[in-house]
């Protein structure tokens, strides 16, 4: 409940700041600072645009580190004003903020393809997280320029939703309180995942528990006896101290995860022209560039797991790619004909 009013507040706050900067139509066109207002005075000087990027991992992750530099980018501008609150500040249910954002909120939220397949009923959407299915992170690069791509961009855009960019964020591991080496190891282990069709769909074929809470209550749920364990990527799980409960962890690879910056349409909307290339030209190249500076952190953050007493057990991928492999004959994920064919053939694969 406290986190519930927490967020709310904090919204109302966001709200009433999104409209005190674009009453009046001073970000929408009007005199620029430094004009002439009617009758030869000085025009006022034109507000700034409120944003603020709202996420769930801690401050030191990369996904954090790059909406700061964002921010840093476009406040220096002068034309902005955008915060970043991380760590859950504002609510660590991701969906939540999804939500208050497609409602015109000025928020820029880093979701996932998951999240937002499941959210906006997008199945295809899922394809982009599915397990195994994309493995190399320099294929992102090319996804804005796909077709599909685009696609599901319009679909987003026509629920209130823009798709700003898609960023590399780690490759997803189990990290649990007793060894898993083989599939047989998940089975009944009470894990916290993704609670939506990507999650359930993981959990149905390697056999665990799969506990849909949000991330901020896992490291107290492991600690409680709760929960075995988790799945996560590397620097989330160093973020939240997880190797100070969970002393394993199973190089799985299972999910590419991405972040998937998304924000109101209408915000955008409300922008400048000038403006709006601006705030969504910053973000998308920033992302790319914090999607290679976090994959070549990854090795450094399991090194320091193991430096806090953790092992990286010895497992045999391909058993748990063939555990998968029916998730896609049975087409669990509802994925329309030739899908993945025709995604690997647009980014070239």
């Amino acid at each position: 409940m406290k986190t519930t009013k927490k967020l709310l507040l904090s919204l109302l706050v966001l709200a009433a700041a999104a409209g005190m900067v674009f009453a009046g139509g001073g970000q929408q066109g009007g005199q620029a600072s430094g004009g002439q207002a009617a009758g030869g005075q000085p025009a006022p000087a034109a507000k700034k645009i409120v944003v603020t990027f709202a996420g769930t991992e801690a401050a030191t992750t990369g996904q954090s580190r790059m909406m700061q530099e964002v921010a840093d980018t476009l406040n220096a501008t002068g034309r902005f004003d955008v915060s970043v609150q991380v760590n859950g500040a504002l609510s660590n249910n991701t969906d939540d903020l999804v939500t208050q954002a497609k409602t015109g909120v000025p928020l820029v939220v880093p979701s996932d393809p998951g999240r937002l397949a499941s959210q906006f009923n997008i199945p295809d959407l899922n394809i982009l997280m599915a397990p195994y299915v994309l493995t190399d992170p320099a294929v992102l690069d090319k996804l804005p320029d796909t077709a599909i791509f685009k696609g599901w961009q319009n679909q987003l855009e026509q629920q209130g939703i823009t798709f700003v960019a898609d960023m590399y964020n780690g490759m997803r591991d189990f990290y649990t309180t007793t060894p898993v080496t083989k599939v047989s190891d998940l089975s009944g282990l009470r894990i916290r995942g993704f609670g939506n069709n990507i999650g359930n769909a993981l959990a149905k074929y390697l056999g665990f528990a799969n506990i849909g809470i949000s991330w901020g209550e896992t490291l107290p749920g492991i600690q409680q006896k709760t929960l075995d364990g988790c799945e996560v990527q590397v620097s989330t799980a160093y973020g939240a101290a997880i190797y100070e409960v969970a002393k394993y962890i199973a190089p799985t690879k299972h999910y590419m995860l991405q972040t998937s910056f998304v924000c109101s349409t209408a915000l955008l909307n409300q922008m400048p022209e000038a403006d709006r290339k601006v705030f969504l030209d910053t973000i998308r190249a920033t992302a790319k560039k914090y999607g290679q500076i976090i994959a070549g952190e990854e090795a450094g953050y399991f090194q320091q797991c193991k430096d806090k007493g953790v092992t990286i057990t010895d497992i045999n991928l391909a058993e748990f790619q063939a555990a998968i492999a029916p998730l896609y004959a049975n087409n669990d994920l509802n994925f329309s004909d030739g899908l993945k064919d025709r995604l690997f053939r647009e980014l070239g694969l």
